[in-house]
């Protein structure tokens, strides 16, 4: 297992920067996701440190190797392709031997670790199918083990399961996190989709236009964003502007809607962010410090939540704004469209960002 490290890694297309001066840290053994919208940067990044593309500045190192000047079939990374890239006229066997093959392996040496790549991914006994005969999941898995059976000191996955359904996508995730425990390699993963990098990295960077905006764990980034980029593009997020001021061991914002008490210290200009599943409906007497009253916009039933759009207003009655609750496992609706609701949310549920951010 060796680290990876990026050292203000830059890569342009004329003048513009795909990725802008980036410095990661990715620790052996760790399962490591770069998280961002499409054109963020995130997949020129990985193939730069695959050896497909080379950075106009910076450096990349493996463990203590610098791996600029050496070519991709040098690296011994292992690469799961998106679109899997697998031999349609080879079988499943030749298709994950394929890389053993090119590194001058003798045949029974093959065979043997041919076996075991596909007994980790579950395809023992397709051996002799080609990718046609198999699902989309089963070409994914052959992919994967083509990509294990070199025994890589780096694997990387671009987008792997987006051409999944669902059902596949979550299965996927599930082996995933089992082949990474079982195998102990250091992964760098690209995608788009939060409950991926949520379910399965140790830790996350979030991209946006080429730069990182945030790392940490799945759950700092959750709790604890740093930009509002960062907290609504991983998972939903209401914003609202207010001015803080300390009180207590917290702060008071004031806000259009009304003072927002938030457990955070903080002044000056901030944005408050609220997640949806922190908002619960009031129905009068004691209840969360927090409360907002609007109006229902719509309320969509999605079997194991509800989702309301509630449409609110300033104290003046100058700015209207909307935020978005989620209930999950309603036991009936809460509100129909068109009439009034007050939603309420603790101070700890109060994530506060810089405005400027």
């Amino acid at each position: 297992m060796l680290s990876v490290t990026l050292r203000n890694v830059t890569k342009r297309y004329g003048d513009v920067p795909a990725v802008d001066g980036i410095t990661l840290e990715v620790h052996e053994g760790e399962f490591f996701f770069l998280l961002g919208p499409s054109g963020c940067g995130k997949t020129t990044l990985l193939r730069m440190v695959a050896g497909f593309l080379d950075p106009d500045e910076g450096e990349i190192l493996f463990g203590d190797r610098r791996m600029n000047d050496t070519p991709a079939h040098r690296r011994n990374a292992g690469m799961v392709f998106q679109n899997y890239a697998l031999w349609p006229h080879m079988s499943v066997f030749d298709n994950v031997a394929y890389g053993l093959e090119l590194r001058g392996l003798a045949r029974t040496e093959r065979q043997r670790r041919v076996a075991e790549a596909l007994e980790m991914v579950q395809l023992t006994g397709l051996e002799k199918r080609k990718p046609n005969e198999l699902s989309g999941g089963q070409q994914q898995r052959v992919a994967l083990a083509r990509a294990v059976v070199i025994r890589p000191d780096v694997l990387l996955f671009d987008e792997p399961l987006s051409n999944l359904d669902a059902k596949l996508r979550l299965e996927m995730r599930q082996e995933l996190r089992r082949i990474h425990a079982q195998t102990g390699i250091t992964s760098l993963y690209v995608t788009h989709d939060q409950k991926e990098a949520l379910s399965l990295a140790h830790r996350v960077a979030v991209l946006k236009s080429g730069r990182v905006q945030q790392v940490g764990t799945p759950r700092e980034i959750y709790l604890a964003p740093a930009t509002r980029f960062v907290a609504e593009f991983i998972g939903q997020a209401n914003v609202l502007p207010g001015r803080a001021e300390g009180a207590g061991e917290g702060s008071a914002v004031r806000t259009p809607f009304g003072t927002i008490r938030s457990a955070s210290r903080a002044s000056g200009r901030v944005l408050c962010c609220i997640r949806p599943e922190a908002l619960t409906p009031c129905s009068g007497g004691p209840g969360p410090v927090n409360r907002i009253r609007g109006v229902v916009r719509d309320a969509t039933y999605l079997g194991d939540q509800e989702q309301v759009a509630l449409r609110i207003a300033s104290d003046d009655g100058t700015a209207p704004g909307e935020m978005l609750l989620l209930l999950h496992h309603p036991k009936a609706a809460v509100a129909r469209a068109g009439e009034t609701l007050e939603v309420g949310f603790a101070p700890e549920d109060v994530i506060l960002v810089s405005e400027e951010s």
